[in-house]
């Protein structure tokens, strides 16, 4: 087993009582290289993987949908709201993957996930895709030109709770969104502007301005746009044949699937860098593992490797597991990658919410 050198300046460790401030702290090079070394053969997407979990999951959500909204016997309609809120939320979460996969990686995957998942629940991959690459930008990540990045643990201590609820509200956004803000557009070139700088982007920073799309990327674009404005106008008037029962089943069990999903972002990473740029290993230590088997019930599709993500971001969910613990082997208890790990999400809540209690100097 080797062990490296922790930075100095990267202790303490995840535990300790004052905040560590990131952006001083230096970059890891035995770790990155490990990190590098020990994946190169489980760096490939395998699409007898992506395929069947991604299908299973939209298929089965949809299933439980029904049963939700059909079911006339209570527990068993609450049951399938259960089965659909978790199947849904696996294969919502794909969309992390697609920002990630290399254009020629499994063919047809981007257009048959938006197709059966994004479009349906009005999310499509446009929203994500391009925004999310800044994240992953050394000199961006953290900053306010980051479009996920808020520094939560240094707000007021409301704004936990706040950043959580607001989530299901997202059903009612993304109807008004693709069925209003989408067709008016059209003809009102100010609400095109709006729609697409302010609400195309899932993002939590609100400060966030959209850029235009690039020339290459206008047409697949334009693909979801039309597809989720048609699919959000038909659901808007679905209460003039069908009644409110189904379609607010639907918005409840998607608001369920928005605010689970803004409870795992909470605790995705510390929160703690105040803007500043940063170095790879201090957004690898601002970010987080849950490296627990039931970690991937609220954090799945690899997501409970948060902060390996963040160190080797093409690297397929189905590989994390693997080089997770190739690296740990590797490098040893106490070593800088070790620092990323946490126990599960409730103790990741309650150190943020600590950090939000903390008085601040003026």
């Amino acid at each position: 087993m080797s062990a490296t050198t922790v930075p100095e300046n990267a202790k303490p460790g995840p535990g300790a009582g004052e905040r560590r401030v990131h952006a001083q702290i230096p970059d890891d090079k035995d770790m990155l290289r490990a990190a590098a070394e020990l994946t190169r053969d489980i760096n490939v997407a395998r699409p007898e993987i992506y395929w069947p979990d991604m299908l299973i999951s939209a298929f089965t959500g949809y299933a439980a949908l029904a049963g939700a909204i059909l079911l006339d016997t209570a527990w068993m309609a609450w049951a399938s709201a259960f089965i659909a809120v978790f199947a849904l939320y696996r294969a919502l979460l794909f969309i992390h993957e697609i920002s990630h996969l290399h254009r020629d990686a499994l063919p047809g995957f981007r257009t048959v996930w938006n197709l059966l998942v994004g479009i349906p629940m009005l999310t499509p991959s446009l929203m994500y895709d391009s925004p999310h690459r800044i994240h992953h930008k050394r000199t961006q990540y953290g900053t306010a030109e980051d479009p996920e990045y808020m520094p939560l643990a240094l707000m007021k201590p409301w704004s936990l709770p706040l950043f959580v609820v607001v989530a299901a509200l997202a059903p009612v956004a993304l109807v008004i969104r693709w069925g209003v803000l989408a067709p008016l557009g059209l003809i009102i070139p100010p609400v095109r502007k709006f729609a697409w700088e302010r609400a195309s982007t899932l993002a939590i920073n609100p400060d966030f301005r959209r850029r235009p799309a690039e020339e290459k990327e206008r047409s697949w674009f334009l693909f979801q746009q039309v597809g989720a404005s048609i699919w959000a106008i038909f659901l808007m008037t679905t209460p003039f044949w069908l009644g409110w029962r189904p379609l607010l089943i639907a918005a409840a069990i998607t608001a369920a699937v928005a605010v689970f999903n803004q409870l795992r972002t909470l605790v995705a990473h510390l929160w703690e860098n105040d803007g500043e740029a940063m170095t790879v290993t201090a957004q690898y230590l601002d970010s987080v593992n849950v490296p627990h088997w039931i970690a991937g019930i609220w954090a799945p599709v690899g997501l409970r490797y948060h902060a390996l993500h963040h160190l080797m971001p093409s690297l397929p969910y189905h590989s994390l597991h693997e080089a997770h613990k190739r690296i740990s082997t590797h490098l040893g208890a106490g070593s800088t990658f070790d620092q990323a790990s946490h126990s599960g999400m409730w103790p990741l809540v309650a150190r943020i919410a600590k950090s939000t209690m903390r008085k601040r100097k003026v």
